[in-house]
């Protein structure tokens, strides 16, 4: 997909279908020349109320006289109320829209949008970029194993304004980024194995990414049991795959994913209905295989390593048991309460891996961890706990830029003693209460003194009905969130002014945004 500004006009641009953002109670003023050129066709909708402005509203006009045959009006909704997640929800419908006619080169305009109406003041045209991102992350489709129900994908999109200047470097390369996640969850587990996630990997691997993957012999080495436990039951071998970005100097962040290509709860088996869908437990490890790709190619001048402990849980005749115990790479040993809280064994050893080689500056681990998550916060948010401010601060942060909203859950000392063991240091699940926060306590005892965070994604990582820029299957969730809080980390963003953050937290609490997808 080709992306680039313009200097044309809207009657000048040669294109399959020019998209007009409008407000509510639309001006048509504000497109005179375009709407003479076209026999006042956009004030006659206007005047007949067949076009309102309504958010998220689509108006087609068939044209002559223009270099396009087609105008698109899509509705922005009240002026002032304008906030980033608006703008990529109206470029979602409106691409969306665009994709389902088989149209292919699109030019969309900047007048409209091109301004904060909240504030007043130019805005650099950071709120074209926010429409033209959630355009694109909508026309995603996973069709691999089905024929195409159009003509073809977007070939080319215009930004229309007189000297408009956009990073579109980088957004090409985060869309890349969620597409590349969401085309690893949503292939099915026969087809991604955790060797074959490896071989995903080492795709990625180049002049400043180093990739090595340990297989089971190399992990038995590394005397973690508790991740090998887990891939006992299946017949396709764990890959222990270790990203390393050479971006900066000094001690690496360290980014954790949850890597299970299929889990059907081993024998604490899950239910039938909906395990079909558990191909996506590796949400997590696509994120940070996404995340790595997308930093390499930004250049982010910092060490980052991504570390996905992949496996299969499945129930095989040697598959680990409730009951049993194991040990873990840092010798904290673990009593198995349920096979089905297999992802905090997996991450445990992958985090304590981390930190005995790399002496990390700071670990995030994110991961479709709980079903409780679903139950807190329904597939509204991501689930986020851990042990220090700053790096929480700066990944909610992140959370109002991309609209992956997070919500911080608290880690009371107190959990701890959910986990207690008769026979073990810890066990790997507390029982039904708490059982969100419980988990991310267990990682807690992992992390030790290293600046740690966690993001549980259960409810986020699938969509089950298609919403405004998140298509159906995997949302990709994390990709966005991760790459812009190694940004602000890096200092490649200025921080947040508090009031505004206060201002901004409270919205996102009230007002819906991006990931309705289901739950683990």
């Amino acid at each position: 997909m080709n992306i680039a500004a313009s200097d044309l006009s809207e009657v000048d641009i040669k294109a399959d279908i020019v998209v007009l953002p409008l407000f509510e109670a639309p001006q048509p003023e504000q497109y005179a020349d375009v709407d003479d050129k076209i026999g006042g066709l956009i004030s006659r909708v206007h005047t007949s109320k067949e076009f309102t402005g309504k958010e998220n509203q689509l108006t087609l006009l068939h044209v002559q006289h223009t270099g396009a045959e087609r105008i698109l009006l899509v509705g922005m909704g009240k002026g002032p109320e304008l906030t980033s997640e608006r703008l990529r929800q109206a470029g979602g419908k409106a691409f969306s829209y665009i994709k389902k006619l088989g149209l292919r080169d699109i030019a969309v305009s900047s007048r409209s949008i091109a301004r904060d109406l909240r504030n007043g003041y130019e805005a650099r045209y950071e709120n074209v970029m926010y429409f033209i991102e959630g355009g694109i992350l909508a026309t995603y489709r996973f069709e691999k194993y089905k024929k195409a129900e159009n003509g073809g994908d977007i070939r080319r999109i215009a930004v229309l304004g007189n000297g408009i200047s956009l990073p579109l470097k980088r957004l090409r390369i985060v869309a890349s980024a969620v597409y590349l996640a969401r085309d690893l969850v949503n292939t099915p587990s026969n087809d991604l194995t955790p060797g074959q996630m490896s071989e995903s990997a080492l795709n990625v691997a180049g002049r400043n990414v180093k990739v090595r993957v340990l297989n089971e012999k190399d992990i038995k080495r590394e005397a973690m049991e508790a991740y090998l436990a887990v891939a006992r039951g299946s017949g396709s071998l764990p890959r222990f795959i270790i990203m390393e970005y050479k971006g900066g100097r000094g001690a690496p962040v360290v980014l954790v994913g949850k890597s299970i290509t299929f889990d059907s709860g081993g024998i604490s088996i899950k239910a039938a209905e909906g395990m079909e869908k558990m191909k996506y437990d590796m949400a997590g490890g696509a994120a940070v295989l996404s995340v790595i790709k997308a930093i390499s190619e930004m250049a982010v001048p910092l060490n980052v390593t991504g570390i996905l402990p992949a496996a299969e849980n499945m129930p095989g005749s040697v598959a680990f048991k409730p009951g049993d115990v194991v040990n873990s790479i840092g010798g904290k040993t673990i009593e198995i309460i349920s096979t089905d809280a297999e992802g905090r064994l997996t991450l445990a050893d992958a985090i304590g891996y981390a930190i005995k080689y790399y002496k990390p500056r700071a670990i995030v681990d994110i991961a479709t961890l709980t079903g409780a998550c679903s139950l807190a916060l329904g597939n509204e948010a991501v689930a986020m706990m851990g042990t220090d401010i700053m790096l929480m601060e700066l990944i909610k942060e992140a959370s109002l830029e991309t609209g992956e909203r997070v919500w911080q859950m608290p880690l009371y000392d107190e959990y701890r003693d959910y986990l207690k063991s008769d026979i073990a240091d810890i066990k790997n699940a507390g029982g039904r209460n708490g059982s969100l926060v419980t988990a991310a306590s267990f990682l807690k005892e992992f992390a030790g003194e290293t600046p740690w965070v966690h993001l549980d994604i259960a409810g986020t990582a699938w969509n089950e009905k298609e919403k405004p820029y998140i298509t159906k299957g995997s949302t990709g969730v994390g990709v966005r969130l991760l790459i812009e809080f190694l940004d602000r980390l890096a200092g490649l963003r200025a921080p947040m002014d508090l009031r505004q953050k206060s201002d901004d937290f409270s919205a996102m609490a009230c007002k819906g945004t991006a990931g309705q997808p289901r739950g683990k």
